[in-house]
């Protein structure tokens, strides 16, 4: 046919080779060095890395700032992709706007305005010590910045959905008598149940391996306010390498989790098809 782009035998072998190449050198090397060097000293040493105390608290620690802002980021794209594709109103084009806002602010960024709010020099900082209430260098604050910097994940993955499917299925609800949170629990919340799921493991995701936002706010405090990134930097500094490269391995772990999750879920959704069982 005129005009279509149809390249060689050739062409699609060398354009496969270069691609896998490219995967190879810039994401599966790195990957297996990490568990290279993590066992480089052996089990025992690896072992003795992972429930050494500071570790274990990095590990509790963004376990649960993962727990609280991933929650938070659900129920706030829900919320929000909700409002933007069922209804109109005057500021909806100020809600995308902020949606998008942590993908083009640096996550350093991010911080660094937390500290200008909630520091002991910042706007609020006086009134938060004098009611000895402590946000930065504290979980507080690493919650703050964590789900700032990953609240856009779950709405990104509705929003799309969402506007696509539109509002027949639930005004045709409303007409038969059900209430607006009848629609949403029984109409709304099934058909986006996948697209939902992948938003969480983004989430989840960003919010575990954080390390610019949460640098900034945390204090570097070790055993009380270093999440697993900020661990491994801190053992790395020290030449300890072994341990940071065991610690680093727990969260390439995780990723490599979520990347299976992923594609399980890509999978459903692409045979059964937007969102839909």
């Amino acid at each position: 046919m005129a005009g279509t782009l149809a390249p060689s035998r050739t062409g699609r072998v060398v354009l496969m080779v270069l691609a896998f190449a490219f995967l190879a050198l810039f994401i599966v090397a790195p990957l297996v060095a990490v568990f290279v060097e993590a066992l480089s000293k052996g089990i025992a040493t690896y072992g003795a890395a992972l429930v050494e105390p500071d570790a274990l608290s990095a590990i509790k620690l963004t376990l649960l700032v993962a727990a609280i802002s991933v929650p938070l980021n659900v129920l706030f794209g829900l919320a929000a992709s909700w409002a933007i594709t069922k209804f109109d109103f005057p500021a909806k084009n100020l809600l995308i706007t902020l949606i998008d806002l942590p993908f083009s602010v640096s996550p350093v960024v991010a911080g660094l305005i937390y500290v200008l709010l909630f520091g002991a020099q910042g706007w609020l900082g006086p009134w938060l010590e004098a009611h000895n209430v402590q946000i930065i260098f504290a979980v507080p604050g690493i919650v703050l910045a964590t789900t700032f910097i990953t609240f856009p994940f779950v709405a990104r993955e509705l929003i799309p959905l969402m506007e696509e499917q539109g509002r027949d299925d639930e005004e045709a609800a409303i007409s038969l008598g059900a209430s607006g949170w009848q629609a949403f629990r029984k109409v709304t919340l099934p058909n986006v149940r996948w697209a939902l799921l992948y938003g969480v493991l983004l989430c989840n995701a960003r919010a575990m391996g954080e390390f610019g936002a949460v640098s900034v706010v945390s204090g570097h405090i070790r055993g009380k306010t270093n999440t697993m990134p900020l661990h491994v930097e801190i053992l790395y500094n020290e030449y300890n390498f072994a341990a940071a490269f065991a610690v680093a391995s727990l969260l390439a772990l995780l990723a490599l989790a979520t990347l299976a999750l992923k594609s399980i879920l890509e999978w459903r959704y692409g045979v059964h098809g937007k969102g839909h069982p």
